[in-house]
């Protein structure tokens, strides 16, 4: 049931006071219901190449210059030149700035965008391409690469109606370049309802070595997922999300939180493990489950690192126990339960080819007042995802490691914030609404994906585009 403020936000009034209202935000597996519209600026192919093999139907985008502007009149008379609108609503604009060297090419990127800043249908999606900056070779190449953030940030604050907008950087001018086999799951997720809560965020995909497999819609059939904290709030969406994906799912959460796992589990076909993964032998005793359950040649193919929790305080009054807590919970139990299960005889272990995906938090990037024990153990996890994604010992087994960042979520924990804190949280991001435990769900399966074998070492936030650390 919506609570006071929201009502307060959304009725006609508030309508006629100009009061943003949300718009109605396009999730799941579908993608746009429009044409996606399909420009280069240097003559970048890989874009076109991809959405070709996604069976994604494209059309030429239009560019906005001098000979294709009309002129306007208001209501009052007034005259002014737009571009040349497109005949009808796109549902995605998809801009290939890979071979983008020149301020001359940045033009043709506004030429692409500015047609589509008004073209595109509700829960549009904006996706521009290009190549890791300092890979880029020239200075004013650099640039122009390191430009489209500043281009892709802005758009995204700037598109109403659920639009979004992102940034994806793959490899194509040092070592192995990246196929559009390898980009297919991420402009795919980009595309797709799946991604309606990212927005202004840059993505990298680099080179798995192995052919990836295909993107599908139930990538997980058959597959042993893991989830912790999962009963309750955006673990159990998580679980759901990948029982719906087809996956065979271990819940974990403490004794305490009991009912709630086994009606989760329950829900969803799956095993609940009561257990404090704060305990040394965390990591043994999931794969133990799993080997029990699933037969000793059972494997993980991903854990997802929910569980957590708050202490909070300000720095001056937090004592070592709510300071060691929160770091014990959200980061330490982590490592240990990612080292025991990262040994390659150990049955009920993570699998050759497995996935780590971790939950971070925008405190961790922007850290947040009375969380300090909180936004370091987060920003822990960002850096243990960077460490270890970049591990040849990982990615020489095939496995990926990433993170979530999720900003305002809905669930029962922040239901119990005071009205005005919340209303402000859900408002002060570019989709000027909060997020859904399935947003960050959908968001933790495209990691977990084993058509996103390209992606690692990455941290998404899961915000609306939040200005918090933005």
């Amino acid at each position: 049931m919506a609570d006071l403020m929201q009502m307060l936000t959304t009725n006609p009034l508030a309508r006629q006071l100009g009061v943003p209202q949300p718009t109605r935000l396009r999730r799941g597996r579908e993608l746009p219901s429009a044409p996606v519209a399909l420009g280069s600026a240097g003559g970048g192919r890989i874009a076109g190449h991809t959405l070709e093999l996604l069976g994604v139907p494209s059309r030429e985008a239009l560019v906005d210059t001098p000979d294709t502007r009309v002129t306007e009149t208001d209501d009052d008379g007034r005259s002014r030149e737009v571009p040349e609108r497109y005949p009808s609503a796109i549902g995605a604009l998809v801009v290939d700035a890979t071979a983008a060297t020149s301020i001359s090419d940045l033009e043709t990127v506004r030429g692409l965008l500015r047609p589509a800043m008004r073209g595109l249908e509700s829960s549009g999606r904006v996706v521009l391409l290009g190549v890791e900056p300092e890979t880029a070779g020239a200075p004013t190449a650099v640039a122009t690469q390191q430009a489209l953030e500043g281009i892709v940030r802005s758009v995204g604050k700037e598109l109403r109606g659920g639009a979004t907008a992102n940034l994806v950087r793959v490899d194509l001018l040092t070592g192995e370049p990246t196929s559009p086999q390898e980009l297919a799951s991420t402009l795919s997720f980009l595309l797709e309802g799946r991604s309606a809560y990212v927005s202004g965020q840059v993505l990298h995909v680099g080179h798995a070595g192995t052919t990836p497999e295909e993107t599908v819609a139930r990538p997980f059939e058959g597959r042993i997922v893991v989830v912790t904290g999962a009963g309750r709030g955006i673990g159990a969406g998580i679980a759901r999300t990948f029982a719906r994906d087809g996956a065979l799912v271990v819940a974990v959460d403490v004794p305490a939180g009991g009912q709630g796992l086994a009606e989760v589990a329950n829900s969803i076909g799956g095993t609940a493990l009561q257990l404090d993964i704060t305990a040394v032998d965390a990591g043994r005793r999931i794969a133990g489950h799993v080997a029990q359950r699933f037969g000793d040649a059972a494997r993980i193919h991903a854990i997802v690192h929910n569980a957590g929790i708050t202490r909070d305080k300000l720095l001056a009054n937090t004592d070592e126990e709510r300071w060691g807590s929160v770091l014990e919970v959200n980061l330490a139990a982590q490592i240990r339960m990612n080292e025991e299960l990262l040994t390659p005889d150990l049955p009920g272990g993570l699998d050759e080819g497995g996935r780590i995906i971790g939950v971070a938090s925008t405190s961790g990037i922007a850290g947040n007042r009375g969380q300090a024990n909180y936004a370091a153990s987060k920003a822990g996890v960002i850096g243990l995802v960077r460490a270890m994604g970049a591990d040849p010992r990982l990615t020489g087994r095939g496995i990926t490691v990433n993170a979530v960042a999720p900003g305002f979520i809905e669930t029962e924990m922040t239901g119990k914030m005071p009205l005005a804190t919340r209303e402000v949280a859900r408002r002060i991001n570019s989709l000027q609404q909060g997020g859904r435990p399935v947003d960050v769900a959908e968001t933790i399966g495209y990691f977990a994906d084993p058509a996103s074998s390209a992606v690692t070492g990455q941290v998404l936030r899961v915000c609306g585009q939040s200005q918090i650390g933005a």
